[in-house]
């Protein structure tokens, strides 16, 4: 249903006009904004770690411009070969990373449209349409959207493993292993855990615990290709900025050095995602719980000694 609701909007703004697209989507946000309460409290929750001491009615507007902005992963994800114009900052590493055939790692996150980058990182940034690219994306049942999103990857020439939540296939791994060992690229998201027995690693990020999937620096160091930090946000109507971060090589002597330059690395990624953030807010569409329990620092411990006394 979702599906063919989701077609019928397309063809109708494709005859008519987009902005029967854009008002009817922006609708629908509303409606998720005032019939979904958990999801909207998880949102609060987040921007008041994002944006500390204001007021609940500051992070409820927060929540709804996030909601209101989402709508547009939808409405450009049909107009991405059409009128997407964007502007691109650190791709010279990743092509030379490429043309030494070392392959490369591009990590993601659910900060801006993960999607658009796909697709234009496969269709306009790499000049070489050889290149193999797989996407490693999550599986969520009954999500029919989703089904639309990996079919449009999959004819643009993305290979993508399907993870399932239910499965902790250690074989998942092997298939991105062949693709960087023959000097292509291997996308998945860094904020994201799929499984209960995935190895994971905690970091900080805006003073709480956050846990964050290994996967991507144990492809690293097992490949011995380098990472990128890739991001892309909306600048403007259909046009959109890529940055892509300076390579992140994970080399090791010795078994005993490899748990903390994971750590280290995926320090690395949450900093930069924090930096992202402060300067994108609204562009965060990771509707689920993200940030643990809270960070106690001795500026926490002395401020409340003194509200005491």
């Amino acid at each position: 249903m979702q599906a063919l609701f989701y077609q019928f909007l397309v063809f109708i703004s494709q005859r008519w006009s987009i902005v029967f697209f854009i008002l009817f989507s922006k609708l629908i946000a509303a409606g998720y904004f005032f019939l979904f309460p958990y999801r909207v409290s998880v949102s609060v929750h987040f921007y008041r770690s994002v944006f500390p001491k204001r007021s609940d009615w500051f992070y409820l507007w927060c929540t709804w411009k996030q909601y209101q902005h989402f709508t547009s992963v939808f409405l450009d994800r049909f107009l991405i070969m059409r009128h997407i114009r964007y502007t691109s900052q650190g791709k010279k590493a990743l092509e030379d990373a490429l043309i030494d055939k070392t392959g490369a790692i591009i990590l993601m996150s659910h900060l801006g449209n993960w999607e658009v980058a796909a697709q234009l990182l496969n269709h306009s940034l790499l000049k070489d349409k050889t290149i193999p690219m797989l996407l490693y994306m999550g599986k969520q049942h009954h999500e029919q959207i989703e089904q639309i999103q990996k079919l449009d990857l999959i004819q643009s020439n993305i290979q993508i493993v399907d993870i399932d939540p239910n499965d902790s296939s250690p074989f998942n791994i092997i298939d991105g292993l062949h693709v960087l060992k023959s000097g292509g690229i291997v996308s998945l998201t860094g904020d994201m855990v799929w499984h209960e027995d995935q190895r994971t690693i905690c970091v900080e990020f805006l003073g709480h615990e956050v846990v964050l999937p290994q996967t991507p620096y144990i492809l690293a160091l097992l490949s011995g290709s380098p990472l990128f930090l890739f991001f892309t946000f909306k600048k403007g109507n259909h046009f959109y900025q890529f940055i892509l971060t300076k390579p992140i090589h994970l080399r090791v002597l010795n078994r005993k050095a490899r748990a903390d330059i994971i750590r280290k690395s995926a320090q690395q990624y949450a900093d930069y995602l924090k930096q992202m953030l402060l300067q994108h807010p609204f562009e965060w569409y990771h509707f689920k719980p993200f940030l643990g329990k809270k960070i106690v620092t001795k500026g926490d411990i002395l401020s409340n000694d003194e509200g005491r006394n």
